[in-house]
């Protein structure tokens, strides 16, 4: 398949709101509720044919950008502000491929970006939903799944001056050779407040659904797990004995897997060893350190990049995550000694292939699988955003992304009925009817993606954009600054 070049025409923004069934602590805050962005684009293909593509993604605040000196407030006019900027470059750019409008774009809109003291983090936000709604025009456009399409490279992905570290790749070749796994399982998140028992609960939500650890291990049965530490050593290690306690016990016949997640809350790598030196000494803990895959992001991002990770990966594979911030990030983790960056369809789809070559080219280099990718959450909701999420970790061979969206919100809570029903009708493999309305459909731990095979971008619906807001103009930067 040729790789069709298009204009994008017009681009509406809306957003939506939702609130939490559980309190959700990780890194620096706790979410109580939420705020969703939902992307339209418009392309025009060469033929004159136009059409209309989708992208969904959380609004979230302290992840992109830490600054304790920003209210939770700022850091969401900070995205809004990334969609704009975005929106007119895209809308500036004239035709291109999928994959040009990303990689030409990229250079100047993360400049205009900074100009605004919005770092690449949050840059990336921006391009990430207007390309995803792009693409997702393109394949409807020509009638086609992701899947189909990225495999024959609808999008025209090549070498560019904009990955100088790839010069030569072949991508046409590696997404060609992508087999899509049709389940995979879902790796259940563990927060920092989340009950571990029903002991540690003084009062329940009732809601009929999972709420302690002990509760979720019975009606998922997951065998993979990821876990956020504090960056307190003595706290974090007392509380992993708990995790270990539920975990180890009689509910997880088959033994599981886990990740531990730091949210930069380490100061240093030495502060992260020290903690898993602690664990390792730790006789409750020997199962659970058994279990670990890899290490995400113990250390903050203004010294992620800057020290050498050698104490820590000789025990267990570190990645990053919040510092892959420009898309030469992973080059830059590679030399210190991470093994993996994390993939996360709000930081751009052509990000988490990019890094996917990387992977290919070095472990070729290598010899050995060393390097990797790891699909993780930025609590992706029911619809759209869960979807697209999954298709992507799908088509690149994942065998486990983390889950959290269908446990800390309740299903498609906030958006009408008639939506949530349509999605599952569409999607019977991944959805399941509850007493409380459809539900992604977690079964011995696994989710059924076998229907996102559909013309777009994992979806064969849309949500009613009708019942949602417009997106406020973003008031950015703040006044005071």
């Amino acid at each position: 398949m040729s790789a069709p070049r298009f204009s994008i025409v017009a681009v509406e923004r809306r957003e939506w709101p939702f609130t939490l069934r559980l309190p959700f602590r990780f890194g620096v805050i706790t979410v109580t509720h939420g705020r969703q962005a939902v992307v339209r684009v418009r392309i025009r293909l060469a033929d004159g044919r136009e059409g209309w593509g989708i992208a969904a993604e959380s609004l979230a605040a302290k992840w992109f950008d830490k600054d304790p000196a920003l209210t939770d407030e700022q850091n969401l006019h900070q995205l809004r502000r990334a969609l704009e900027i975005a929106e007119a470059g895209a809308l500036a750019a004239g035709a291109n491929t999928a994959f040009g409008h990303f990689a030409d774009r990229y250079a100047d809109h993360v400049a205009a970006c900074g100009r605004e003291d919005l770092g690449p983090l949050v840059a990336s936000y921006g391009t990430g939903l207007v390309d995803r709604a792009a693409l997702d025009a393109l394949l409807k456009c020509e009638g086609v799944s992701f899947f189909a399409g990225m495999r024959a490279n609808i999008g025209g992905m090549a070498a560019h001056p904009a990955v100088p570290d790839l010069p030569g790749f072949d991508f046409a070749a590696m997404l060609g050779g992508l087999d899509p796994a049709r389940q995979i399982h879902a790796r259940h998140t563990v927060g920092l407040v989340d009950p571990i028992t029903a002991s540690d609960q003084t009062e329940r939500v009732g809601d009929g659904l999972p709420e302690t650890l002990e509760e979720v291990a019975a009606t998922y049965r997951h065998r993979y797990w990821k876990l956020k530490v504090a960056g307190d050593v003595r706290a974090d290690v007392d509380r992993l004995c708990r995790i270990a306690s539920a975990l180890d016990g009689p509910l997880l016949h088959g033994g599981y897997h886990a990740s531990l997640d730091g949210n930069e809350q380490y100061a240093d790598a030495e502060g992260a060893a020290a903690l898993w030196a602690a664990m390792q000494a730790e006789p409750r803990l020997a199962r659970l350190c058994s279990s670990i895959l890899f290490i995400e992001q113990p250390v903050k991002r203004a010294r992620a990049l800057e020290t050498s990770m050698a104490a820590l990966t000789a025990a267990r594979p570190v990645i990053i995550d919040e510092s892959d911030g420009p898309l030469d990030a992973f080059v830059t983790a590679r030399g210190l000694g991470y093994a993996g960056v994390s993939s996360k369809a709000c930081k751009g789809i052509w990000r988490s292939l990019i890094n996917l070559a990387r992977c290919r080219a070095w472990n070729a280099e290598a010899g050995a699988a060393r390097y990797f990718l790891s699909g993780e959450d930025l609590t992706t909701l029911g619809g759209v955003c869960v979807q697209q999420d999954l298709a992507l970790v799908a088509l690149m061979g994942l065998t486990h992304v983390e889950r959290n969206g269908h446990h800390f919100v309740d299903g498609f809570n906030g958006r009408p009925k008639a939506e949530a029903v349509r999605f599952m009708e569409a999607h019977p493999d991944l959805y399941a009817d509850t007493p409380r309305g459809p539900r992604l459909a977690i079964r011995d731990g696994m989710l059924a993606i076998g229907s996102l095979a559909v013309p777009g971008f994992g979806a064969a619906e849309e949500p009613d954009v009708a019942a949602m807001e417009a997106m406020p103009k973003a008031e950015w930067p703040p006044a005071s600054a």
